[in-house]
C-alpha cells in the first residue's frame, strides 16, 4: 500500500531485540528493505535487550540470521558493511525507570546527528503482559510525546477475550492516539491477500457476481504441518481458536466480504471491515456445537516420521482442554451475504502446510449439459496464500475430440511467473509502518468487534472440556466432525 515516497529520518526501537521474531523476521526485512533502497536514508535501529552484550557480538548474531532467514542471500556480503552501520545494540530493562531514561538521552543523540526530531517507531517484539509496563514507561519518560511523527507496532495476540482487548486499548489511549497505534497482522502483509482488493473491485468480471446471488459458499483454510514444538507453554493458554481464527481467518474473512471502499484511504478501508465483523451473526452459546468443531491432535506419522501428540508436548497437560484444530461456519447478515455460509478452519499437524481461499459458485439453474455424461463441475475461484501464491479459476470446457464431451480445467495467474522474489509480509508492512499507511494494521474497533465475534465460542470451550480429545492424528486431515459441518449443507471440504 506504498509508493515509495521519500522517508523521513527515522530511530526504531525494537524491543525483544535478542528474541525469536526479530531474528526471523523483523532484522531480515529491514535488511531487504535497505537493499532495495527502501529505508530512510537516515535511519537507525536501537536493538534493546537485557543481554549484556556489546555492538560488536549483538551485529556479529544479526548477520548470522540474516545468512539462516533473509530472502537476498546473495547481497549480504556486499551491503553487509553498510547496513550495519545502523545498528545499535542497548542494553535496557522493560520495568526500570532509569533504561528509558537512558534511551531518552540516546534517542536526543540521534537526533543530533539526523539534525532535526527524527521520527520514532518502536516495535513491541515481547509477550503481551509486557505491553502495558513499556507503555506506561514510555508515556512517564515522555519517549512518544509526538503522534505525526511516534508510532508504536503491537504483535497479537491483543488481549485473550474482548474484556481484556477493551482494557489494553484503554490503557494504550493513555499514551498514543489511535493513529500512532498499528496492531500487526502479518497475514495482511502477504501478497495474495493484499490482491484480493485488487481482483475483486478492478475486474467487472467478478465484483457482480462476488455475492448470494452467484456464490454458494466460501472456505478459507490455513493448515499447518507443524505442532506446537517448543511453544508449548505460550499455545496452553491461547488454542486455535485465538491463535488464528480471532485475528488471521477473520481478517481475510473482512478482505474476501467487505462492500467496495469509496476510496483506498487507510480509513475507509478499515470502516468496511469493521462493517464485515459487525454483520456476522453471533453464534448462541447453546448453538456452538452446531457451528464450530474442536479438534486437538494425538499421535501420528507425517512422511515417515513418528509424531508425539499435543498432550506430550513440553509445557503441555497431560489432561489439556487446548485446541489445537478449530472449524467454524459463520453467517453474514446483509444484503450481499445473506444465506451464503462462510467456513473457516485451520489447524496443527495437519497432511501438508497449505493456506487457500475457495470462492464455490452455484450451478446452473438449467443447462443443456446437465445430463449424463455431460455432468457439470461447479465453477469455484481458488486464491492460494502459502506455500503456492497463485489465482485458480476452475471451469468448464470441451474435450477435444470428435464428441461433446465436457471436463473441468483451471486458468492459473501464477505470482512467482511474475516475480520470484517476492518481499515477505513483514517487508510491507513495516515500510507502511515507517510511511504512516495504517491501512493494513487493525483499528481498535475491529479487534473488539472481531472478539466479539468468537465470544461465545471461547466461552463454551473453556467451560466445557472435550472428552473425545485427542480426536485427530497428528499427519490427518483433522477430526471426523469437521466433514459433518459441511454436509449438513451438502457441501464438502476443498
Amino acid at each position: 500500500m506504498n509508493d515509495n515516497k521519500a522517508l523521513q529520518p527515522t530511530s526504531i526501537i525494537i524491543f525483544g531485540a535478542t528474541g525469536d521474531l526479530a531474528k526471523r523476521k523483523l532484522f531480515p526485512a529491514f535488511y531487504n528493505l535497505f537493499i532495495e533502497g527502501r529505508m530512510p536514508e537516515q535511519f537507525n535501529i536501537v536493538a534493546l535487550g537485557r543481554a549484556d552484550k556489546n555492538n560488536e557480538d549483538f551485529k556479529n548474531y544479526v548477520k548470522e540470521n540474516l545468512v539462516l532467514f533473509s530472502r537476498n542471500q546473495k547481497s549480504i556480503d556486499a551491503e553487509w558493511e553498510k547496513f550495519q552501520s545502523h545498528i545499535t545494540y542497548f542494553r535496557h530493562q522493560i520495568d526500570e525507570d532509569n533504561s528509558y531514561q537512558e534511551l531518552d538521552v540516546k534517542l536526543k543523540s540521534l537526533d543530533d546527528e539526523y539534525g532535526l526530531r527524527a521520527n520514532r517507531l518502536f516495535y513491541l517484539s515481547i509477550a503481551p503482559n509486557f505491553v502495558s509496563v513499556i507503555s506506561g514507561h514510555l508515556k512517564n519518560a515522555a519517549l512518544a510525546p509526538n503522534p505525526a511523527q511516534d508510532r508504536i507496532i503491537i504483535e497479537k495476540p491483543f488481549g485473550h477475550d474482548k474484556s481484556s482487548a477493551i482494557e489494553l486499548n484503554s490503557l494504550l489511549s493513555r499514551t498514543f492516539e489511535e493513529e500512532q497505534i498499528y496492531r500487526i497482522d502479518h497475514y495482511l502483509g502477504k501478497e495474495t491477500v493484499q490482491n484480493i482488493l485488487a481482483f475483486r473491485f478492478g475486474n467487472s468480471i467478478f465484483e457482480p457476481i462476488w455475492n448470494c446471488h452467484y456464490v454458494e459458499s466460501v472456505q478459507i483454510t490455513v493448515a499447518e504441518e507443524v505442532g506446537v514444538e517448543s511453544r508449548g507453554g505460550f499455545y496452553e493458554g491461547t488454542g486455535a481458536l485465538k491463535d488464528m481464527i480471532q485475528n488471521h481467518l477473520l481478517q481475510i474473512l473482512c478482505m474476501v466480504a467487505m462492500e467496495q471502499p469509496a476510496s483506498l484511504d487507510a480509513g475507509e478501508i478499515r470502516d468496511r471491515k469493521v462493517d464485515v465483523l459487525k454483520s456476522i451473526r453471533r453464534i448462541p452459546l447453546d448453538r456452538v456445537s452446531h457451528y464450530a468443531v474442536r479438534g486437538q491432535y494425538g499421535k501420528g506419522t507425517l512422511n515417515g516420521k513418528e509424531l508425539k501428540a499435543y498432550r506430550e508436548e513440553g509445557g503441555v497437560a497431560p489432561d489439556s482442554n487446548t485446541e489445537t484444530f478449530a472449524a467454524i461456519k459463520f453467517y453474514l447478515d446483509n444484503e450481499r451475504w445473506d444465506g451464503v455460509p462462510f467456513y473457516v478452519r485451520t489447524g496443527k499437524r495437519m497432511k501438508e502446510k497449505h493456506s487457500y481461499i475457495t470462492i464455490q459458485f452455484k450451478p446452473l439453474p438449467q443447462s443443456t449439459f446437465i445430463a449424463g455424461k455431460h455432468a457439470l463441475s461447479q465453477n469455484k475461484l481458488i486464491i492460494n496464500i502459502q506455500p503456492l501464491m497463485d489465482i485458480r479459476l476452475q471451469f468448464m470446457t470441451k474435450k477435444p475430440g470428435l464428441t461433446v464431451e465436457l471436463k473441468p480445467v483451471e486458468m492459473v495467474f501464477d505470482y512467482f511467473s511474475c516475480k520470484e522474489d517476492t518481499p515477505e509480509a513483514y517487508e510491507t508492512l513495516l515500510l507502511d509502518a515507517l510511511e504512516g499507511d495504517l491501512t493494513l494494521f487493525m483499528r481498535s474497533d475491529q479487534v473488539e468487534e472481531a472478539w466479539d465475534v468468537v465470544k461465545t465460542i471461547q466461552e463454551y470451550w473453556e467451560s466445557n472440556p472435550d472428552p473425545s480429545f485427542p480426536n485427530y492424528a497428528a499427519g490427518s486431515s483433522g477430526p471426523e466432525q469437521c466433514e459433518l459441518l459441511l454436509q449438513r449443507e451438502e457441501h464438502s471440504w476443498e
